[in-house]
């Protein structure tokens, strides 16, 4: 269910100009809302779009849906679900056009709802919607209203206003410019217009809940499966650990996915494809007032082709309420301090807050290719302490996806492998680590480098000087916190989304996955 959402805002936002103009024409039959109205904007051309997918199975009239749409989807009729945002995705696009970045909220994330004036005002963040929504329709039913339509339309436009205000509390007060919600049925129909769609999965799974049976490496799914695919979050061996943000993880993995294949099919330009997808939407997606995003489509052609990055909130531990409902209890100085560096302008001059960001690196070492889709892991086979995580830090500084850093067997000879789709950044980063030998293994996973150093290797002084300034500027903002009455917060290193065994994302890591090629997950 949680990609639905995604899916279908993905193919309006990273479409392009064509897309948009086709969007116009359906505009019409979309439900508009005032729910932003009043509400805080981004500064310039930035934009933040919130994407909302309801825990619903009907349509976005409140009406049921035919019943073999319900066979196929393998999850319950009309009775099931409700009103939850099962889906809470920010779409983060700088006003420069550059990199877009989407972060996941991961649904049953304990917070405080914004605005309540109750006595019971916490709960899971999917809840804000539904609890407005049925407080809404009570007092309007209290008032004599019976129409079931404007029950429906002012409950929904009561929760629509609930869950922004709670997302955007929950995020640092992060500006939200404008939203989608999409029903459930959504993502079965447009997946029926681009299918089939490939996907990767690192081990064989099931699930008799959602319908999941899939294979390990690469498969192509037909819309049908692609439902069980991004609402499967069991599997009978529990040694998969599978948990709710994995399955965050498998709708990020999806939409790169339906990137890739909307490129390669030429989907995007195909009216025809264009029409079906946008058809879709006229009854099952809700917008804002102002859904003609002008600023999406003078960028959307730099979204596509990996020029965006998922990132998945982490969780501090899961717990229980008092009436034994299982939650995601969070840290809320770290999720602040993890979206604000997120969504921060790199141009933007630095300024003093009790937030400690990762120092950026001031050597003027040459970009790496593809760094923001590569994921490093190094391995200290010189009998030195410490060379392996120091060199993990060096390197994520200068933007390569932090992996693991372990102790081999001592060797001589260092070396940087990599695997499919990352030559050109090993390459870079064997230059950069000494000009050491480079191979290719065809056992590492795709964007992964592996850098092992043996016991005749010394740390370039380059690369010592990027980990003095990280060292340098940690110690100046902890004086500089000192005289502060709050305690400062440094964000957490993101590890990759697609890693295996023990490398696998927890629960408790902020984990990050790139749109550069369809990527393997749990």
């Amino acid at each position: 269910m949680r990609a639905l959402t995604l899916m279908t805002a993905m193919v309006v936002v990273i479409g392009t100009g064509l897309a948009w103009h086709l969007y116009h024409g359906v505009a019409a039959g979309l439900t508009q809302s005032k729910a932003l109205a009043g509400q805080p904007t981004s500064t310039g051309d930035t934009q933040n779009l919130l994407i909302m997918g309801l825990d619903s199975r009907l349509d976005e009239k409140g009406q049921p849906l035919p019943q073999d749409i319900y066979d196929a989807l393998h999850a319950g009729d009309e009775s099931v679900g409700g009103y939850n945002a099962n889906v809470l995705m920010l779409l983060h696009i700088p006003g420069d056009g550059s990199r877009a970045t989407a972060i996941s909220i991961p649904r049953d994330d304990y917070v405080e709802f914004a605005g309540c004036t109750g006595s019971d005002c916490k709960g899971k963040i999917k809840e804000a919607y539904g609890r407005a929504f049925e407080a809404k329709r009570e007092s309007l039913q209290n008032k004599g209203i019976t129409d079931p339509q404007e029950l429906e339309q002012q409950s929904r436009e009561a929760g629509r206003k609930a869950e922004i205000a709670t997302v955007r509390q929950f995020l640092g007060g992060v500006p939200i410019d404008h939203f989608l919600e999409v029903t459930l049925v959504a993502f079965f129909q447009i997946a029926q217009v681009v299918a089939p769609i490939e996907v990767c999965l690192n081990e064989d799974t099931s699930d008799s809940y959602s319908g999941a049976k899939f294979h390990k490496g690469v498969q192509e799914i037909n819309a049908q499966q692609a439902v069980a695919f991004v609402r499967q979050r069991r599997d009978p061996n529990t040694d998969l650990n599978f948990t709710d943000l994995d399955r965050d993880r498998r709708q990020q993995a999806f939409l790169v996915a339906l990137s890739h294949k909307l490129q390669q099919t030429g989907t995007l330009t195909n009216v025809s494809k264009l029409q079906s997808i946008l058809d879709v939407a006229k009854e099952n997606i809700a917008v804002d007032e102002d859904p003609d995003l002008s600023t999406l489509t003078k960028t959307a052609s730099n979204l596509t082709g990996g020029n965006i990055k998922f990132y998945t909130l982490p969780i501090d531990h899961f717990g229980q309420t008092d009436d034994g409902s299982d939650v995601n209890i969070v840290d809320l100085p770290t999720i602040h301090a993890i979206v604000k560096k997120l969504l921060a302008d790199p141009n933007a001059p630095a300024e003093s807050t009790t937030t400690t960001a990762e120092p950026t690196t001031t050597t003027g070492l040459p970009p790496i290719p593809g760094a923001a889709a590569t994921v490093l892991n190094v391995v200290n086979s010189s009998g030195q302490d410490g060379f392996a995580a120091e060199l993990e830090s060096a390197f994520s500084d200068l933007g390569l996806i932090r992996g693991s850093a372990s102790t081999g067997q001592l060797e001589t000879k260092s070396v940087v492998e990599y695997g499919p789709g990352a030559a050109d950044a090993a390459k870079e980063i064997a230059k950069i680590a000494g000009g050491l030998p480079v191979e290719a293994n065809s056992g590492l996973d795709s964007h992964t480098v592996r850098l092992t150093i043996g016991t005749s290797f010394s740390m370039p002084s380059q690369l010592s000087k990027t980990t003095a300034t990280s060292t340098a500027a940690s110690s100046t903002s902890s004086e500089s916190d000192s005289d502060s009455t709050t305690t400062s917060v440094t964000p957490p290193p993101a590890v990759a989304a697609t890693g295996t065994g023990t490398h696998a994302p927890a629960p408790t890591d902020l984990s990050v996955l790139s749109g550069a090629s369809v990527p393997c997950v749990k």
